[in-house]
């Protein structure tokens, strides 16, 4: 199941955010994919917990695969595309390599790594994919708040899942008392 959700986490978000507009907080833009792709940081750790490290690269390539389709069945251009694929490649393999390198509690390295991961997902894909530089979507001036608005989001919810993880342990914890 961790599998399962995981994989369908990345494409429900790809279909969000090709199917309504950005969020506008303040001056921040945040497309509304960007709350479940920090979900999706904190899913590949627990896919990584039960089959590992080597397997989880699989996993990766597969959700790569995937998002990479839906990305462009939605109508997404074959720029955002690759911008897309080129910053989930990064950042889960970021994510990936400080999870299984920090050595410390579940819950520190889901937001250690989650929180990297996130920053460069949102750099990466904003530069190359929306930027002058990419599709042109976000004029230079805009860049920053369209970054700064995706981290924001994608580190609120790497706290939100940690706490999550931490209830869910006392919650186990005093059920097996």
């Amino acid at each position: 199941m961790r599998i399962f959700f995981y994989l369908i986490v990345i494409i429900i978000a790809n279909v969000i955010t090709a199917k309504f507009a950005p969020l506008h907080l303040g001056v921040f833009i945040i497309p509304w994919g960007s709350f479940l792709i920090g979900l999706t940081f904190i899913l590949r750790d627990m896919v990584q917990n039960k089959y590992g490290k080597r397997n989880t690269y699989l996993f990766i390539g597969t959700a790569l695969i995937l998002s990479a389709i839906s990305s462009y069945l939605l109508g997404d251009t074959l720029w955002i595309v690759f911008a897309s694929a080129i910053s989930f490649l990064v950042s889960e393999t970021v994510d990936t390599e400080i999870y299984s390198r920090v050595k410390k509690s579940m819950s520190v390295r889901v937001l250690y790594s989650g929180t990297v991961g996130g920053i460069l997902d949102s750099t990466i894909f904003v530069i190359i994919g929306l930027s002058p530089l990419g599709a042109g979507m976000v004029p230079w001036e805009g860049v920053w708040m369209a970054i700064l608005g995706q981290i924001f989001i994608k580190v609120i919810m790497q706290f939100v899942g940690v706490l999550i993880l931490q209830s869910s342990k006392t919650i186990r914890t005093e059920f097996a008392s």
